[in-house]
């Protein structure tokens, strides 16, 4: 707990470095995407590396650091009516509040759509998904339909929403939501009493031991569905 000190340290490493290698990840697939053709072989292993991701952060979500944890950002409905009616509280200025929690978990969720149906998608040229073989024709054209169509358009619309919020605390509400998630804190009002973020080095040694053991599986898993 803090008393007098102006900063807080709201996202632990294992965190940050989770959202900027999702980020180049999500920018990637969806130029490489676009580009098709030899760009392919990088979209898959880069949709590999986002399914890796996924999953540590359901893990990290539980186990993380305290702003990092689900429990966290859960609002309820009426939380989030107040808080859009300027009825908010101290800790929604410090990890997620209520509105920016619908982007965390309506990307989490659009992106999970986006890596299930990619692993069971069909160009039928060059490039399927390893879980091809274990659905129906019917299921994988549905499939192909929304990763190549729906889901890709989806998310470019939530990544231009997710930075223009971002631009539109910093320059309206002036609020700097990039810097934390560099450094890790954020300032706070001096008499704040409001819980840090652990963020130690057996933690951080933790989290990258499960990121590790999650990548083998993954990579395992696709070269023997291959």
């Amino acid at each position: 707990m803090i008393s007098s000190a102006s900063t807080l340290r709201v996202w632990d490493l294992p965190t940050r470095i989770f959202h900027w290698l999702l980020a180049f990840c999500v920018i990637s697939l969806i130029i490489t995407g676009l580009r098709g053709g030899g760009a392919m072989e990088w979209h898959l292993k880069l949709g590999y590396t986002t399914l890796a991701l996924l999953i540590f952060r359901v893990i990290w979500g539980i186990i993380g650091g305290y702003w990092s944890r689900f429990v966290q950002f859960f609002y309820s409905p009426m939380t989030i009516v107040r808080y859009l009616r300027g009825q908010s509280k101290p800790e929604h200025d410090v990890g997620h509040n209520p509105l920016g929690s619908l982007s965390v978990w309506g990307m989490l969720f659009i992106l999970g759509a986006q890596i299930a149906t990619g692993l069971m998608s069909d160009d039928e040229i060059a490039t399927q998904g390893p879980l091809v073989k274990f659905v129906s024709g019917a299921a994988s054209s549905l499939a192909t339909s929304y990763h190549k169509h729906w889901g890709r358009w989806i998310i470019i619309v939530l990544v231009c929403l997710h930075v223009a919020a971002i631009l539109f605390y910093l320059f309206r509400k002036k609020q700097n939501l990039i810097r934390p998630m560099l450094g890790g804190d954020k300032e706070i009002a001096a008499t704040a009493d409001l819980p840090a973020s652990k963020d130690t080095t057996p933690q951080r040694i933790t989290a990258l031991l499960i990121f590790s053991a999650i990548s083998l599986a993954v990579y395992y898993g696709v070269q023997r569905l291959g």
